[in-house]
C-alpha cells in the first residue's frame, strides 16, 4: 500500500489434487477461479472432505436445494379469498425459507467448484421445468410474472 492503493494478488492455483494451497500461516486459501475436483469445502468447514462419496452427497444436497428453491418460488400457499393477514404471514414465512435456501445455494457456488455449479444450474432448470413451466400446468393460464419474484 505504498502509493495509497491496496494491491491484492490472487491465491496461487490449486495443486494437482484440486485442493486449495495453504498460505504461510497454515490456513487454507479460497479458490478464486472455477476448478474441477472432489476435494475442497462446500458450505461447512471440512465438508465434504476428501472422500468421493461425501462429494457426491454434497452435489446432491446442492441439487435438491436448487429444486426446493424453484418449488417455493412457484407456490401460492393460500387460497383466493382467505384471510389477508394470515395469508400475508404465511407468504412471508415461505419467502424467508426460500431466501434462506437460495442463499445456501449461492454460498455453495462461492466454493468455485465446477461440479457444484453444474448441480445448482441443473437443479434450478429441472425445478423450473417441474414446478413453474407450462409443461405440467395443464390448462392453467397462470403467467410466470404472477408466480415469480425472480428476475
Amino acid at each position: 500500500m505504498e502509493d495509497g492503493h491496496m494491491h491484492m494478488t490472487p491465491p496461487p492455483a490449486a495443486n494437482a489434487t484440486g485442493t486449495p494451497p495453504m498460505n504461510n500461516m497454515g490456513m487454507m486459501m479460497m479458490h478464486m477461479t472455477f476448478y474441477w475436483g472432489n476435494k475442497g469445502e462446500i458450505l461447512f468447514s471440512g465438508w465434504p472432505g476428501t472422500r468421493s462419496g461425501m462429494y457426491a452427497l454434497a452435489l446432491i444436497f446442492v441439487f435438491l436445494m436448487a429444486i426446493i428453491d424453484e418449488w417455493l418460488s412457484g407456490r401460492r400457499p393460500f387460497k383466493p379469498g382467505s384471510n389477508h393477514v394470515a395469508a400475508g404471514l404465511v407468504q412471508t414465512v415461505v419467502h424467508g425459507i426460500r431466501m434462506g435456501v437460495a442463499y445456501m445455494v449461492m454460498l455453495a457456488l462461492m466454493s468455485f467448484n465446477g461440479g457444484v455449479f453444474v448441480a445448482a444450474v441443473v437443479g434450478h432448470a429441472l425445478g423450473f421445468l417441474a414446478f413453474r413451466s407450462r409443461v405440467f400446468m395443464g390448462n392453467e393460464t397462470t403467467s410466470l410474472e404472477k408466480t415469480s419474484d425472480h428476475p
